[in-house]
């Protein structure tokens, strides 16, 4: 049975080589930085352990009795009442807010547990204050948005920065379908008008039914190992720059936090195959042919399939607008911006009867000019 409070991390305090005070991480590079010399201190990747950070792991295998050997950290959390999410805790920090609610966090409910380790990760690229200036053009260019809403939109509190879990799946797919075939023809058919015999060419389908098998391999496909941000959202983040993954490093998480996983490894898994279902049915619409397809029955198997355990860099934060509380979230690595918003309902209505008003015109145009 998988562990269900995953992996993620530790804050850890890094001291500076110059003058021994603790350092972060800097977004955008590959050290860390003193908040007080403001010297940077590499960190150094081993070609051997990055190699090894990106390897697949056998699901399988994994699910099926590899969990309790697998590579453990020990790390300090503490549970959210308001949301559920669970993050890493500074130990010498009393109390603190909850990056995805706000809601209260304090030391004394904080717990330290052993969990799995993730075997790599991307580290912050995008800064605190590009974040920002991304989040003000991201308000500005709305659609649908209050007029006002740009002015009178006023950020609840300041950016944080987050590492959130995640899972990917590799898998080779085979699937059986059964279904119908739809071959447009032509025919001639005669009708009545006004009392005069006319004909006209009407388009019809011929339907045969048809089976086959379809194959595809699924590279990567990114689930999302934490419910607590809105998953609409957090797909929308995407995509992410896998190519570039270093080895799981404490020295990375400096100045930041990291939630705990709650989608096990096999309910991830379920929803991998959510998202591959789509691609896997527009192949068989493609080897089924013709102009129309009907999908009457697919049973896919699923073989080889590999994973990893991943984090990835989030920025968060929330805006109020008229005394309600929009939350937001930035990918760390492009600067894609994605998060709740308010809309215009008036302007979406006037949008809607001003298409209206154009479909009307046309009808009318065309009518007229058929005549």
């Amino acid at each position: 049975m998988e562990n269900k409070n995953v992996s993620e991390s530790k804050q850890y305090e890094i001291i500076c080589k110059n003058c021994g005070a603790k350092l972060s991480f800097e977004p955008g590079t590959d050290s860390l930085k003193c908040q007080f010399c403001g010297a940077l201190n590499e960190i150094e990747i081993d070609e051997t352990a990055r190699a090894e950070s990106i390897q697949e792991i056998d699901f399988e295998a994994y699910i099926n009795g590899q969990v309790d050997t697998a590579p453990k950290i020990e790390i300090t959390t503490v549970k959210c009442d308001g949301c559920g999410a669970e993050t890493t805790f500074d130990p010498n920090v009393v109390s603190s807010e909850c990056d995805f609610c706000g809601s209260p966090l304090v030391s004394k409910e904080a717990h330290t547990s052993q969990v799995i380790a993730p075997k790599s990760m991307l580290p912050f690229k995008v800064g605190k204050v590009e974040g920002n200036n991304l989040y003000k053009n991201w308000l500005r260019k709305l659609w649908f948005a209050p007029n006002n809403l740009k002015k009178q939109a006023r950020q609840t509190e300041d950016l944080a920065g987050i590492y959130t879990p995640y899972w990917t799946y590799d898998s080779d797919t085979k699937t059986d379908y059964s279904g119908q075939r739809g071959d447009n023809y032509q025919t001639t058919e005669t009708y009545n008008e006004g009392g005069q015999t006319k004909t006209r060419t009407v388009t019809k389908t011929r339907w045969t039914y048809v089976s086959g098998r379809v194959a595809r391999f699924f590279d990567d496909v990114m689930v999302p190992a934490s419910d607590t941000l809105p998953r609409k959202y957090v797909d929308r983040l995407e995509p992410w720059d896998l190519e570039n993954l270093v080895p799981y490093d404490t020295k990375y998480l400096a100045g930041f936090k990291s939630e705990t996983y709650h989608v096990g490894l096999p309910d991830g898994f379920s929803l991998a195959k959510e998202k591959m279902e789509p691609v896997i049915r527009t192949d068989i619409r493609r080897d089924i042919g013709g102009d129309h397809q009907q999908i009457s029955s697919m049973n896919t198997h699923y073989y080889s399939t590999t994973f990893k355990h991943i984090l990835l860099p989030i920025w968060l934060s929330a805006y109020k607008y008229n005394n309600k509380v929009y939350r937001f979230m930035i990918n760390a690595r492009t600067g894609e911006v994605q998060g709740e918003r308010p809309w215009s309902w008036i302007k979406i209505t006037l949008a809607v009867l001003a298409g209206i008003a154009i479909a009307a015109g046309l009808y009318w145009f065309f009518g007229v000019y058929q005549k």
